[in-house]
């Protein structure tokens, strides 16, 4: 098992735009494809900091719900152009991290 801390730079006032959106949209529809999402985040002290983080049993399962989420024309057409107007993405940065043996998240 391991984990994807996934963290997002939001355009300028943006932010809150983007929690709903992912509260009611996104996150809504990547469980529904399977993705187990652990926590979702803004930070205090940087008003364009987004803090997601999703766990995987195994790399051939994170590989088939990245097909099942991402490769959709549901994605592709509708999702991916609303992500773009509110989000950086040349500043995602994606961090592959594995819980020690006494982290309560498991």
């Amino acid at each position: 098992m391991f984990f994807e801390l996934r963290q997002y730079r939001t355009f300028p006032g943006q932010r809150e735009k983007w929690v709903k959106f992912m509260e009611e949209v996104i996150i809504p529809y990547q469980v529904s494809k399977g993705m187990v999402v652990v926590g979702s985040f803004v930070a205090q002290q940087e008003d364009d900091l987004y803090i997601w983080i999703r766990r995987f049993e195994s790399e051939e399962e994170r590989v088939a719900l990245y097909k099942a989420v991402y490769e959709t024309d549901y994605w592709q057409k509708e999702l991916a152009p609303q992500v773009g107007a509110m989000l950086d993405r040349s500043r995602i940065v994606v961090t592959r991290i594995d819980p020690t043996p006494k982290s309560v998240i498991h």
